[in-house]
């Protein structure tokens, strides 16, 4: 059996050389003079014995790409320009809130409010309970251990079952804890006769009273030192309800100014300043916010009194 060939010239294209080979479907291979065995270029398979053969056509074309060269100044390119300082600082605007969300998503705020404290009280700090029949005018009035007039009530006929009183003085300042006050009770009939009694003396607790601006606080400095020895290595009750109070009812540039009264300066400064590091420490906004203010008077209780006042309060009288 004859092997026909076909061969095609080789092609060229610009300066790069193909080559183009084409094989005839009337290929065929050419089996030894022994055997009649023969494969088909254009059939799709042959079998020989255990032998399975296909073939196919195929044509390969070769280009030789040229060299890709770019001539380009970046200095001068358009777009490439730095251009002035401003014009790199305004491409791109700083993201100012998206790290400051992404950390505080999974960090403890230092500003919680805590409003289910109750240290301070609340509402009267004194109830007084007369019990008297056929009068005619009445009044009552607490003196504190000095024998200084600090509120009076009075009234006509029968005096009610329980008065109560809020912690203001006469003149609309708080009466501070920590002195010791007492009450006296009078009472006249028709005629002018007069009925007096004498209460027995008793001490403010620390309270706290609510202002549409903001609250305020009352309390011992040796209330104060011992609730905070009790609480150590953490925060006393009485520092986080100030703290939660002053954040829940103010806003984070009010003023807060925490009064000290003690015998001496000294001692008043010493309080008051290690009051306000406290509450600076649990209060936003910034440090100088919070103010010291101490007052040097003699006969003061041992250990000083304070008066912490949030927001612009005005007293009511």
């Amino acid at each position: 059996m004859k092997k026909r060939e076909n061969f095609r010239p080789v092609i060229g294209f610009g300066s790069a050389l193909a080559l183009v080979i084409f094989t005839s479907p009337a290929l065929a291979v050419e089996a030894t003079p022994d055997s009649s065995m023969a494969l088909s270029g254009g059939q799709d398979g042959t079998v020989f014995k255990s032998l399975t053969i296909e073939g196919e056509n195929r044509v390969q074309i070769t280009f030789e790409r040229p060299e890709l060269v770019i001539n380009l100044d970046p200095s001068v390119a358009p777009g490439l320009t730095w251009g002035s300082s401003m014009d790199v600082l305004n491409r791109t605007v700083p993201d100012l809130t998206g790290p400051l969300l992404g950390t505080s998503s999974h960090l403890r705020s230092p500003y919680l409010i805590r409003p289910w404290l109750a240290a301070y009280q609340t509402g009267p700090v004194a109830s007084f309970t007369p019990d008297l029949e056929s009068v005619h005018r009445w009044n009552l009035l607490v003196v504190d251990s000095r024998g200084r007039e600090v509120v009076q009530f009075e009234g006509k006929k029968n005096p009610p079952k329980k008065i109560e009183w809020d912690g203001r003085k006469q003149d609309g300042t708080m009466a501070l804890p920590g002195l010791t006050y007492s009450y006296v009770l009078e009472a006249f009939d028709k005629a002018g006769n007069k009925r007096r009694f004498v209460g027995e003396g008793f001490q403010l607790e620390a309270y706290r009273r609510d202002h549409d601006n903001g609250p305020e606080f009352l309390i011992a400095g040796s209330q104060w030192r011992d609730a905070a020895k009790e609480a150590r290595p953490g925060a006393s009750a009485y520092l986080l309800e100030t703290a939660s109070w002053i954040i829940l009812k103010t806003g984070s540039t009010d003023p807060v100014l925490i009064t000290v009264t003690a015998g001496t300066y000294a001692e008043a400064l010493a309080l008051g300043d290690m009051v306000a590091a406290e509450l600076r420490t649990l209060l936003p906004g910034d440090d100088s916010r919070v103010a010291v203010s101490a007052i040097a008077e003699p006969g003061a209780p041992i250990g000083g009194i304070m008066h912490i006042q949030a927001g612009l309060v005005k007293n009511e009288g």
